[in-house]
């Protein structure tokens, strides 16, 4: 390492006024802690995806706790927790006619933890073989006692479609799954909500995986199907879609498309109304991961706001003939998009962010005045 380089943060009775601060010393982020008489510095960089350490708590045992991920490490020494084998970098403190100056030459090294990578950071390569469809069912009911769904039964003739074409399906009921809902770490900072997803990497038993790899992986096509409940989607599909927030913030902090040449159509059906509004606000999400459209992308049916008259509705929908031949179209305009889109070559992995979600304008040149239209 090389030699000493202090830098004055501040007046030692102004510093002891707060137990944990992120500083700005010269070019290096500093974590800088008083607690029990005792100033620690230790790098404001975290181990993880560098959070600032900085602007975290420290707990009842002297571990600066990350605010992002909640990773932890000493603030006297920088070091993790006994047993596992990771530091932050430490910094030597002085004190000179009452002022705090900090070495901004670490006194230790940052110690990396290796670790085996998720399989779902893996290259986004598209596998050889034929059209690939996934249905994915947000119906929420009892476990023990299922229930019929009008709009799983819909997705299920679509899915049966595309297999009578040849592709390859699967359906993936998120009632059996069980997994986490999203703990809105993109509320703390974009680079705090990574991909693979943070409760991903960390609980091998949430099983939202299979929906992240049949969405950025395995499939050419995505059909999902939801009730409306109260002019909303389905909870499930709420609490999904919370959690692919991951995959489209991709986009606005890495500029990295993990949905390349994908097709997504939807099923909607409900007692009550507000179909536009349904389908509107899944078209939106699912276009901002990335997925195109066919033409007439969703096959919808509700029996209105006046009709609550719901085993009316599911034995319509049971014999119903026309919504069958509907779902059927909609699968059959999925593949023929999904193969005009795969003999077009591998989709796009960046796009132009001008105008796309968190991309600020640019600032005009100093001294440049408003612009200037001419007229003819």
């Amino acid at each position: 390492m090389s030699g000493p380089r202090w830098h004055r943060l501040g007046a030692v009775d102004d510093l002891k006024t707060k137990p944990l601060r992120q500083i700005l010393a010269g070019d290096v982020w500093i974590a800088l802690s008083f607690k029990d008489g005792v100033f620690g510095a230790v790098s404001g960089r975290c181990n993880h995806v560098g959070g600032p350490l900085g602007d975290g708590e420290i707990d009842e045992k002297d571990y600066i706790v990350c605010p992002w991920h909640h990773w932890r490490f000493h603030r006297l020494t920088g070091e993790e927790r006994p047993g596992i084998p990771a530091a932050v970098p430490r910094h030597d403190l002085k004190v000179e006619n009452g002022d705090l100056y900090v070495d901004l030459t670490p006194a230790t090294k940052r110690i990396q933890v290796p670790h085996k990578p998720h399989p779902l950071s893996r290259e986004i390569k598209r596998e050889p073989g034929p059209l690939r469809v996934a249905g994915i069912s947000t119906s929420a009911m009892n476990r023990k006692f299922p229930r019929y769904s009008t709009s799983e039964d819909l997705l299920q003739a679509a899915i049966d479609q595309a297999a009578s074409r040849g592709a390859e399906s699967k359906l993936i009921r998120l009632n059996d799954l069980q997994f986490r809902a999203c703990e809105g770490y993109y509320s703390v900072s974009a680079q705090a909500c990574i991909w693979p997803c943070t409760i991903t990497r960390a609980d091998p038993a949430d099983e939202l995986t299979a929906v992240y790899e049949a969405l950025v992986f395995w499939a050419d096509v995505v059909l999902i199907s939801t009730s409306i409940r109260w002019g909303a989607p389905a909870s499930l599909y709420s609490k999904m879609i919370e959690r692919l927030n991951c995959v489209q913030n991709q986009i606005t902090t890495h500029n990295r498309v993990l949905i390349r040449n994908k097709v997504a159509g939807f099923v909607i059906t409900g007692g009550q109304d507000n179909i536009q509004a349904v389908a509107g606000q899944m078209m939106m999400f699912f276009g901002e991961l990335g997925f195109h459209f066919p033409q007439f992308p969703f096959v919808a049916h509700s029996r209105g706001w006046s009709a609550e008259d719901m085993e009316e509705n599911t034995a319509f929908v049971r014999k119903d003939p026309k919504l069958r031949d509907g779902v059927r179209a909609l699968a059959d305009r999925c593949l023929q998009m999904a193969g005009v889109l795969i003999a077009s070559g591998e989709g796009a992995a960046q796009i132009e962010r001008g105008g796309r979600k968190a991309c600020a304008p640019e600032a005009p040149a100093p001294g440049a005045g408003p612009s200037t239209r001419t007229h003819s």
